[in-house]
């Protein structure tokens, strides 16, 4: 989770950078601001408080949910199976795959199934993977993770795509979107029909119908969930609710504030395996619920991440995200989201710069549609770090020293007057420095304005104009004064 020499990588991508501001002049921030102004800005708040209010229930009672959701899946001739770690997902997985003559394997996007490594469990037990999703596709020809949870491929270009394309399927090289989609649904459509498992994730779970949901723009969904013999849907724990309307209301914040759509192309329950009246549907119907430290957020001051119903707003308002793209954060979950869920599923240790890459800007905390205070959560991992000394020893001695200053004012007032003029200085007759002594990284790319006059504020508050009173009477100021 080197999120510091990543991003620096990132940055000195041009390609990667062009691909960045091709999605932030087009993409998904545009096209949200747009949802909402036609929903109606005040009822799409009003919507998102709810849409918080509901997850809230959920994970306020989520063994209960759990627990009615197994009864009624079972119910319908599902089979449901939990896993406390990512490795146990992947060794069921692996279970009912032996159990079935399982040889290959489609599959819709999945963020748990990135989480659990599931393509690699797969390979490893001689089992095909095959990704369906048109953006996992292109990741998986180019053995890469994905950048966005809605977008995997969006760092990609149409020129590297096309490239990917003539490599693996041998044929002559495309350069419209069309041709190139076209293509890739002529080789998908192989796998489609000869493949023994379909894995699918879980946008939700439905408790009180025993449901499985995914939102989806392609039809591959569908094929994933009802072509193969049998489907297995693998998601977190935290994915349940408690009942259909609570789906209907998150479904009208999830289109929208992902990709700006009133509704996605294709919303698909399933429930159960396919029964004597129906015409399609898999064999064997398995869901494999996964902990891998959601629980651990439970009842903790970490609680309202499990609300994310993983829209990617968060990202594509991040100025940080938009600059540096998604691998950068370096695991499965990128921007502010994954700023606090990798420290919180990996260990904060693991992630030290994690809770430092953004600006606390508020912007992500603004679009998220169930209103998770992500800025307020990153303070709260920062000062665990602080708390258990995993800041560098650069850093405390720093801030120890500063402290130890602050407290002493005559002290502190001579060393910010030896500062402020210092800094006066290296302005230079432009007023802007180039290099600031001790924070070289703020000034690496950009100028730091200097002080306009070698006074602190302190000495400039002292020597303000005082206003003239007359004794026994109040001197009142106007709006315009104020």
């Amino acid at each position: 989770m080197h999120f510091k020499a990543r991003s620096s990588v990132a940055l000195a991508d041009a390609t990667l950078q062009a691909n960045l501001r091709k999605f932030q002049s087009t993409g998904f921030t545009a096209l949200r601001a747009k949802a909402v102004a036609e929903f109606g800005p005040e009822l799409f708040e009003a919507l998102r408080g709810e849409g918080a209010a509901i997850r809230d229930r959920s994970l306020a009672h989520l063994d209960a949910w759990l627990e009615r959701f197994e009864a009624e899946a079972v119910r319908r001739g599902a089979t449901v199976l939990f896993a406390e770690t990512r490795a146990e997902a992947c060794e069921l997985l692996i279970d009912i795959c032996r159990r079935h003559g399982v040889r290959k394997a489609i599959k819709s996007k999945s963020m748990l199934s990135e989480e659990a490594g599931v393509n690699e469990a797969l390979a490893a037990n001689g089992i095909t993977p095959i990704e369906t999703d048109l953006g996992e596709y292109i990741l998986q020809l180019a053995g890469e993770p994905p950048s966005h949870i809605i977008a995997p491929a969006l760092h990609k270009s149409k020129e590297e795509v096309a490239v990917l394309f003539e490599a693996h399927h041998h044929a002559p090289r495309k350069d419209d979107i069309p041709r190139m989609t076209r293509e890739a649904r002529e080789v998908l459509r192989e796998h489609f029909l000869s493949a023994d498992l379909g894995i699918s994730g879980g946008n939700f779970l439905i408790a009180e119908t025993g449901s499985g949901v995914i939102v989806t723009n392609e039809g591959n969904g569908r094929m994933v969930t009802t072509l193969p013999r049998v489907h297995v849907c693998i998601t977190g724990i935290e994915k349940v609710l408690p009942t259909l309307e609570d789906f209907s209301t998150l479904l009208r914040l999830l289109t929208r504030s992902a990709t700006g759509q009133s509704i996605s192309n294709y919303v698909s329950l399933f429930t159960g395996p396919r029964g004597r009246q129906d015409r399609d549907g898999p064999e064997h119907m398995v869901f494999i619920l996964v902990d891998a430290g959601r629980t651990s957020l439970v009842g903790g001051d970490m609680q309202e991440m499990l609300r994310c119903i993983r829209c990617g707003a968060c990202m594509n308002h991040c100025p940080v995200y938009r600059a540096v793209g998604g691998h950068s954060y370096g695991w499965v979950y990128p921007g502010p989201m994954g700023a606090v869920l990798t420290p919180s599923y990996m260990g904060l240790a693991n992630a030290l710069d994690l809770p430092h890459a953004a600006t606390l800007c508020g912007a992500c905390s603004v679009a998220c549609p169930v209103k998770i205070p992500l800025p307020e959560l990153l303070r709260k991992l920062r000062e665990k770090q602080v708390d258990r000394g995993l800041r560098p020893r650069s850093e405390r001695a720093a801030i120890r020293l500063w402290s130890w200053t602050a407290r002493r004012p005559r002290l502190y007032a001579l060393a910010t007057a030896i500062a402020v003029r210092l800094l006066r200085i290296l302005g230079g007759r432009d007023g802007m420095i180039s290099m600031l002594p001790f924070g070289g990284e703020w000034t690496r790319g950009r100028f730091f304005p200097a002080p306009k006059s070698g006074r602190t504020f302190r000495s400039l508050y002292a020597s303000r104009p005082k206003p003239a009173r007359n004794r026994g009477q109040t001197t009142v100021f106007s709006s315009k004064q104020q």
